[in-house]
């Protein structure tokens, strides 16, 4: 069956969701927030709450609130106050020491019954550099080959962890990333495979290119679970799922918005106005580009498709990095995941509401019962961990480099 994570990224993943009215915008500083969102995850039977992060003070905070919450922290407490609901988080290869990650991470695995996985990101961007007093950030390549060693050596030593073994024989190994160097990485070692796709035919394919080149590495390729970011804004008509996302579009922050897509581009927009085209001459192919790589084709390859203006490319974007929207009723954005799933583009799909809570309390409350109606998706939990929620074996440990 289908299988589904909801992505807590603080107030929604829309640039204005903080500023939807009924919303508090500085509920992402407190707990309760996210261990309400989990609550209502697992009663829905969703696989997992998945947690982004950045080791980073990001100025961006200016306009919008942070995720500002460590992970592992969040999750404890999620673990404590819930069952069977799977805990995600990310943390970085490129900053965080492997034996130190190895025993907080598997720390939580064991006192979570063994629900944890660990999302592997090869931190981009000047801003975390600078935050670990480096002048500029790695190279693309070196974090891809780090994080490939980092991920082995953790790996490694969960199996030797004979005193305290998880349930689940070790946590999930989660991976993202979209360029030649992050498809390799998820073929290598990935188990969940967390992905940007705006084309159904693109989306098919990576699925398909990451799974033979699992089975390049010696492992099972079905076993890997490829779950694409949607971001849904649900209505009960669509004329009203369409006013959501236009205030969406009216409320978000244009410094953000503008700030946002400059340093996924790596350019500046500064003196480009919005019924502007952005010069074809100022993009790079994206295996040349720094940061990443995933969301810069994600963005270059709908300017080059559609060729909008600044304005329409940020309305677009609505300030949420790239993920597909999808605007419309239960049933429309139930026919959209099932049309994605049966298509061999997607395992399931790591949801992105538009604000947090209610467009979350709307996608659990209609869009679940849906699916389930459909026989897509679980009605009850069949097992008590993450890899039992996955339908996921323990793999052979992977090659550490020498």
């Amino acid at each position: 069956m289908l299988h589904i994570n909801v992505n807590i990224l603080n107030a929604g993943v829309f640039g204005g969701s903080w500023r939807f009215p009924g919303t508090d915008g500085t509920a992402a500083y407190r707990i309760e927030h996210y261990t309400a969102i989990a609550k209502k995850a697992e009663q829905a039977k969703l696989d997992a709450v998945f947690l982004a992060d950045g080791p980073v003070l990001d100025p961006s905070v200016r306009h919008r609130p942070g995720n500002n919450l460590e992970p592992t922290t969040v999750l404890a407490r999620i673990a404590a106050q819930t069952e069977r609901i799977g805990l995600i988080g990310t943390l970085s290869s490129s900053y965080n020491d492997p034996a130190e990650l190895a025993r907080r991470l598997g720390d939580l695995d064991h006192v979570s019954g063994g629900r944890f996985g660990w999302n592997v990101v090869t931190t981009a961007g000047p801003l975390a550099a600078r935050n670990f007093g480096r002048t500029a950030e790695p190279e693309h390549g070196w974090r891809y080959r780090r994080a490939a060693d980092v991920a082995a050596h953790v790996v490694r030593a969960w199996a030797g962890r004979d005193d305290l073994v998880s349930p689940q024989g070790r946590p999930v190994v989660v991976q993202a990333g979209g360029s030649s160097d992050g498809r390799r990485l998820a073929s290598r070692i990935g188990e969940v495979i967390f992905s940007a796709d705006q084309d159904l035919g693109h989306a098919r394919d990576f699925r398909a290119e990451i799974r033979a080149g699992a089975a390049a590495f010696g492992r099972r390729p079905e076993e890997i679970v490829v779950l694409p970011g949607l971001s849904t804004v649900v209505g009960s008509t669509e004329a009203e799922a369409k006013a959501r996302r236009e205030l969406l579009d009216e409320i978000l922050p244009t410094a953000y918005a503008r700030g946002r897509l400059a340093g996924q581009l790596g350019i500046s927009l500064d003196g480009l106005s919005d019924d502007e085209l952005i010069p074809a001459e100022l993009l790079r192919d994206p295996d040349e580009a720094g940061g990443s790589q995933t969301f810069y084709r994600v963005v270059k390859d709908i300017i080059d498709r559609d060729r909008p203006t600044l304005g329409q490319l940020l309305k677009r974007l609505s300030g949420g990095g790239g993920h597909r929207i999808v605007t419309g009723t239960p049933e429309q954005i139930a026919d959209d995941i099932e049309t994605w799933y049966r298509a061999g583009a997607a395992d399931g799909f790591n949801v992105m509401p538009d604000v947090l809570p209610s467009g979350f309390d709307d996608f659990a409350d209609h869009v679940i019962p849906e699916l389930q109606r459909r026989g897509l998706f679980r009605t009850e939990y069949e097992g008590s961990t993450l890899r039992a929620h996955l339908g996921l074996a323990v793999p052979a440990l992977p090659e550490v480099a020498v």
